[in-house]
């Protein structure tokens, strides 16, 4: 995967944008140098926490055999990050930010979700629990998540408050925390599930980067993980 492609993607959606003469928002610095992206996790995951009987590295794929996480080892703040997952039938995992408790992690984190929307039990689900959702919280524009057996691409932007989503080259959802005041009802009025009981405008905007393993019994496979840092 080349990531100098997010400049194309941005250049594409400004001309877009211009010549329909619309607005749209776009996250700051979607395509910095690309000699500054690294690898979020080293090759062998040691730079990572997780356990080992749930989380292995293969031919460039990380996998879980069960439902535990796996977090970096170092906290972030403003970043980019870029990444490809896989769905399986049935898959609900997700990509964590922000979190600042992994012993804990659902009420201390924001988790975009990763789910196969083809799935009945997500097809029938509320939007805030398919793919490209915002967890609990906000759900995507569209349904872009690709077939179960097919790589997609996430590009997640965390700038404070601020939170970025694209999926497959678009963007689906863009959301700022500080309206997140209450911890039971989302603006719109729709209610937040009960276990995510911290406010996101009371969350920290610095903390661990995770993945969510083979949650609700279905396989999940990531590759390509990569992260800019902002400055």
């Amino acid at each position: 995967m080349k990531l100098s492609s997010v400049l194309y993607v941005v250049i594409g959606l400004v001309i877009l944008v211009a010549g329909c003469g619309e607005k749209m928002t776009v996250p700051p610095q979607t395509h910095p140098d690309v000699s500054k992206w690294q690898d979020l996790f080293a090759p062998d995951l040691s730079n990572a926490v997780y356990a080992d009987s749930v989380w292995s590295i293969k031919d460039g794929v990380l996998t879980a055999a069960y439902d535990a996480c796996i977090w970096t080892k170092q906290e972030y703040d403003n970043f980019i990050l870029d990444l490809e997952f896989m769905t399986y039938p049935g898959t609900n995992s997700g990509v964590i930010v922000y979190c600042t408790d992994t012993e804990n992690w659902i009420p201390h984190s924001v988790e975009i979700q990763i789910a196969d929307d083809y799935a009945e039990q997500w097809a029938n689900a509320g939007k805030t629990w398919q793919c490209g959702a915002i967890f609990g919280h906000l759900g995507a524009t569209k349904s872009l998540v690709k077939k179960a057996g097919e790589w997609n691409r996430y590009t997640i932007t965390c700038q404070d408050k601020m939170i970025y989503i694209m999926l497959n080259g678009e963007m689906v959802t863009t959301m700022d925390m500080s309206l997140w005041t209450s911890a039971t009802m989302n603006p719109d009025s729709t209610e937040i599930p009960s276990w995510l009981s911290t406010p996101f405008a009371e969350l920290p905007t610095r903390g661990y980067i995770g993945f969510q393993g083979k949650h609700a019994d279905a396989p999940i496979s990531f590759r390509n993980i990569k992260i800019h840092v902002l400055e």
